[in-house]
């Protein structure tokens, strides 16, 4: 194995970790020897030589793959109730800064599962491009705007009565968004508990428990795990922006952070309204490759959430060799779309280098398809992006989203947006 260059991790930090945690690897030097899949080699052992064949044939089948080894499938696509209604709408919302929306996106005839929708658009004569996340806590957390519908919903996360309470109003800090808005683009979230409580009720509630019934009596083994139901659920909301006509909907920005940073990418792999997707420390099942076993592994991640991917997944438990799929090829689907990947100097657990590595991986792609990929060969030092049609940077600090990285991912859509040749 060749030496890390660029970016290494602090070796105090290695050590520490190591003494923690003895059986999880740190050390690079402890890496099994490993190769990847091809992305441009199909099933049949022939290989990609057009754009042609890659959307015809080699895409789709990396599409069936991750959806029987990994995510799973949903059972549906857009649902034939789905119904939209906008309770909330204010021209002058945050001083006068803002326009502030508020829709709910009902899944069925009932009111639930319906997830709340909120919006915050810049005043500009032009429709703005926006970003999209999901959020941990509740649309009411991210500002402190007391016209935010706090929505009940149930309790079962650390701290839970809290985070239904007026005292957790705009408790996450993490969104800059009068930054957001002045740099000319909006902001949409809705809370990922609306479409699948994140813990394991045997897949009881939210939309599993509504539309899991389509695959009949039986759940079968790729079966979609909360991750695909949380994709699902982007793309839901992705049907709402699309009628929106405040908003310009060719330039929707999908972000993520950890596991919502996984979502990201499966939702923009499979759907290809979204014009750019952010993974932001997203590590095992995310950006980061499997098959490094560094940090967080396949069995790690399986045993300590069983709800998150299909039941097939776990037959990589300590087997992360003989996936049919790797997670630069999950990169590799968003092409020639704009991807960035983001990682943490402290964050050895999500594998900031196994994050690079993917992103790099998923360069041949992009290059057949026309575009510059990732225009960088050795992982970059920290606070140091590198911006092609894939992105990539390590900043200082742990895990999470903060301000550095927005201002980057903001650098990253100017540049795709507005500076396109």
């Amino acid at each position: 194995m060749c030496a890390p260059t660029g970016w290494s991790a602090n070796p105090d930090l290695v050590r520490r970790l190591s003494e923690l945690r003895p059986g999880v690897i740190y050390d690079e030097t402890r890496v099994p020897s490993y190769i990847l899949p091809d992305p441009l080699v199909c099933l049949d052992g022939s290989r990609v030589d057009s754009p042609e064949k890659w959307r015809d044939k080699r895409r789709p089948e990396i599409l069936e793959l991750f959806r029987t080894y990994v995510y799973g499938r949903a059972p549906l696509d857009r649902p034939a109730d789905i119904a939209f209604e906008t309770f909330d709408y204010e021209e002058n919302a945050l001083n006068g800064r803002a326009i502030r929306k508020q829709v709910s996106i009902r899944l069925t005839k009932s009111d639930e599962p319906s997830i709340d929708l909120l919006i915050y658009l810049p005043k500009k004569p032009q429709p703005p491009p926006i970003f999209l996340m999901l959020n941990f806590w509740g649309n009411h957390t991210i500002n402190p705007d007391p016209h935010i519908r706090i929505k009940s919903r149930p309790v079962f996360m650390p701290r839970g009565e809290f985070f239904l309470s007026e005292e957790s109003r705009g408790w996450d800090r993490s969104t800059p968004l009068n930054k957001i808005l002045s740099r000319g683009y909006g902001f949409a979230t809705a809370c990922y508990n609306d479409i699948d409580p994140d813990f394991h009720d045997g897949f009881k509630n939210g939309v599993h428990g509504v539309f899991d019934r389509l695959f009949g009596e039986r759940r079968p083994p790729d079966a979609w795990g909360s991750i695909g139901a949380w994709a699902w659920g982007l793309s839901r909301i992705m049907d709402y922006l699309e009628i929106d006509g405040d908003i310009d909907s060719r330039h929707v920005i999908l972000l993520g952070v950890s596991r919502l940073g996984k979502t990201a990418l499966w939702a923009g792999a499979q759907d290809e309204r979204f014009f750019m997707v952010i993974s932001n420390t997203s590590g095992c099942g995310g950006a980061a490759l499997s098959r490094r076993r560094f940090g967080e592994t396949v069995k790690m991640i399986n045993d300590a959430f069983p709800h998150w991917f299909c039941e097939n997944f776990k037959k990589y438990n300590d087997n992360e060799d003989a996936l049919p799929v790797d997670q630069h090829m999950l990169i590799a689907l968003i092409a020639p779309r704009p991807v960035y990947i983001a990682s943490a100097d402290e964050d050895l657990w999500c594998d900031p280098r196994g994050e690079f590595l993917a992103a790099k991986a998923a360069d041949p792609v992009y290059k057949l398809l026309g575009t510059e990929g990732l225009p960088a060969d050795e992982m970059p030092p920290l606070n140091s992006p590198v911006m092609g049609r894939i992105g990539y940077h390590i900043r200082s600090g742990g895990h999470g989203i903060t301000e550095y990285d927005w201002e980057r991912y903001m650098d990253f859509a100017d540049k795709h947006i507005y500076s396109r040749a």
